[in-house]
């Protein structure tokens, strides 16, 4: 089965649109993570640089799932999947 170029296209569109959707859970994780952090530091300020640095470890560990999707994304995208 022959498929001609403007639907492949099209089909890497969708999914890199997909994988863009990868970016709401680190979001949202980083959220809950950056509140509960916030949260400790009103309970004990005196382990504030602990638990910051604790937090911001955990975070950029987190940002990296949304940064692949980025880059599936970048991908789909920008890279011909036909030689010419």
């Amino acid at each position: 089965m022959e498929f001609n170029e403007n639907f492949i296209l099209g089909c890497s569109a969708i999914g890199a649109g997909l994988a863009v959707i990868a970016g709401i859970g680190p979001g949202v994780g980083q959220g809950i993570a950056a509140g509960y952090g916030a949260s400790a530091v009103g309970r004990n300020p005196g382990a504030q640089g602990k638990i910051m640095s604790t937090m911001l470890l955990g975070q950029a560990v987190a940002e990296t799932t949304g940064l692949y999707g980025l880059l599936i994304a970048m991908l789909l995208l920008f890279v011909k999947p036909f030689p010419n």
